[in-house]
């Protein structure tokens, strides 16, 4: 009994350690792409939307390619996805290939980082032995969410000093960030060994379309939309019409991380207290203010009626934040749909089919956006997600006010 404990004990601290460089790396490579683009490819902002294409597309393939591998654990597919990311980051780190070589190896780089996000979910949720899932779940997101406060820290200091590079022949910071994904590797095949037990969870892809969760999987939609204004848009105004670099967009990175430590929490406290359709009303009105503001920024920027600094700039800084927070609002869209299940055993092939929604609208409003920008100017794509974000208005008038909110606990169960 002591010599299994030893080892969960062990195989816990190996994860820690596994989630931690995660974190690391994906902060090293993933997070710095669009400077990557513009610095390396002076791509356009039509060119930035069609990027999207190859980095998004593998959300939608990872789920077939998960069950295809069912024969194999979990712990043995993550070694192979962060062979796809060692692949990918370390050829973009020693090269600059031509632009379409590029979005292949981004491709590959992008396989590797979607085939890792459930499958590190999974395998942490079964070290949990102790029955402590609410402390432990707690304890990889501070962990993960730590380290990805480091590596924007480490991203503002290369660039600052003159380290990292996207114009040098060498990339170094893509090169640490392939060292980190090769140490999370050697460290699953640690983890296999010392955990005994191997684990595989059920991989059957199901798919449950029911009219009762019609607005779930409009709040999904609307949220692949959302999402790309947040990973891409956002920070294409600051590096397409502002002209900041990685260095800019790290410290923005530190200090939405460091919000987020707090603000992760109060979401749950939230909807304790306020419940389901108040938390609704607040994440549609957030969305309408903040790409309605982006939007006459925007304007102003391009007509020159606002300066490239001052509290123009620093709004936007502040919007960019804002954003960032709000995918952390993914957890109301959740609880929302726990608390409407007509069964149990819905909730799986019901978020499954969400993210394959999300994933397929957040490829396609990428390209798109991209022409909007490009034909008619970047404030008229902000407004119009502005616009469109009134949908998600209308599902919280026409959630009903006595929905039970599901907790937390409950949510895990």
């Amino acid at each position: 009994m002591k010599k299994q404990t030893t080892n969960t004990n062990r195989s816990v601290f190996i994860y820690l350690c596994i989630i931690a460089l995660i974190a690391l790396a994906n902060g090293l490579s993933a997070s710095v792409l669009s400077n990557y683009f513009k610095d390396a490819y002076s791509v356009t902002t039509y060119q930035r939307g069609f990027i999207e294409i190859p980095r998004e597309f593998p959300g939608i393939l990872s789920l077939f390619i998960v069950t295809g591998l069912s024969f194999l654990s979990d712990i043995r597919i993550a070694m192979i996805a962060q062979v796809l990311s060692i692949i990918g980051i370390t050829v973009l780190g020693l090269l600059t290939p031509p632009y379409g070589v590029m979005l292949f190896f981004i491709f590959i780089n992008s396989m590797g980082e979607h085939l890792t996000l459930p499958l590190q979910d999974s395998i942490g949720m079964s070290l949990i032995k102790d029955g402590n899932v609410g402390k432990r779940m707690g304890q990889y997101k501070g962990i993960s969410t730590g380290f990805a406060m480091l590596s924007s820290v480490l991203v503002f200091m290369g660039f600052r000093m003159g380290f990292f590079s996207f114009t040098a022949k060498i990339k170094w910071i893509f090169i640490i960030a392939a060292v980190c994904f090769s140490l999370v590797m050697v460290l699953l095949s640690v983890l296999e060994r010392v955990n005994k037990d191997p684990i595989k969870q059920s991989r059957k892809i199901e798919f449950i379309f029911r009219k009762e969760y019609r607005y779930y999987y409009i709040l999904v939609i609307m949220f692949g939309l959302q999402k790309q204004m947040m990973l891409v848009y956002g920070p294409w105004v600051l590096i397409e019409l502002l002209s900041k670099k990685a260095d800019t967009l790290a410290i923005l990175g530190i200090i939405g991380s460091f919000a987020g430590i707090f603000f992760i929490p109060a979401v749950g406290r939230w909807l304790d207290r306020f419940g389901i359709k108040k938390l609704l009303y607040i994440d549609a009105l957030s969305y309408i203010g903040v790409y309605l503001i982006y939007g006459l920024l925007c304007a102003g920027f391009i007509s020159n009626t606002f300066g490239r600094a001052g509290l123009p700039v620093l709004f936007v800084y502040l919007l960019f934040i804002l954003d960032k927070m709000s995918i952390q609002m993914g957890l109301v869209r959740t609880v929302y749909l726990k608390s409407i299940l007509v069964k149990e055993s819905d909730l799986r092939p019901s978020l499954t089919l969400g993210q394959s929604m999300d994933h397929f609208v957040s490829i396609t409003c990428a390209f798109l956006g991209g022409i909007v920008w490009s034909m008619v100017g970047a404030q008229y794509l902000f407004f119009i997600v502005a616009a469109l974000s009134c949908i998600n208005l209308y599902v919280a008038i026409k959630v009903k006010d006595d929905a039970p909110a599901a907790s937390l606990q409950a949510v895990v169960k």
